[in-house]
């Protein structure tokens, strides 16, 4: 394996997301679609009703390709808090894009989800 200098390893920016959606992927037995909830960002808003610019929270909802299917269930992922990539380019998997990466360890080429011991807010950053 080849090591890494810091100045790398600190450009990954690793967010807790909530799955709130998942489906599998057809024509696939190992991938799932994931709709991840990563809480809120402000953004600067401006309408034509308020022309001052206004920071509002907006919700941060990627879609992630995941290849777990072979080991879970959809329908069991809803709720979990789980570490993701958050940063990493856009990748098309099956025609669908995936923005992000779930990170789990592989036992056997068996993927076990990490959890946080206790709930935090979607979008924390993992340092």
């Amino acid at each position: 394996m080849e090591n890494i200098n810091f100045d790398d390893f600190i450009k990954l920016e690793i967010r807790i997301g909530k799955i709130i959606f998942a489906e599998r992927v057809e024509g696939s037995d190992k991938l799932l679609k994931l709709q991840v909830d990563f809480g809120f960002e402000p953004m600067k808003i401006q309408t034509m009703e308020n022309p001052e610019e206004k920071e509002t929270p907006v919700p941060i909802h990627r879609q992630i390709i995941a290849g777990i299917g072979k080991v879970y269930e959809p329908e069991s992922l809803i709720g979990k808090e789980c570490p993701f990539a958050f940063n990493l380019e856009p990748k098309m998997l099956k025609g669908l894009e995936s923005q992000g990466m779930i990170l789990c360890p592989s036992i056997g080429g068996s993927p076990a989800l990490l959890h946080p011991d206790k709930e935090i807010p979607s979008g924390s950053l993992v340092k």
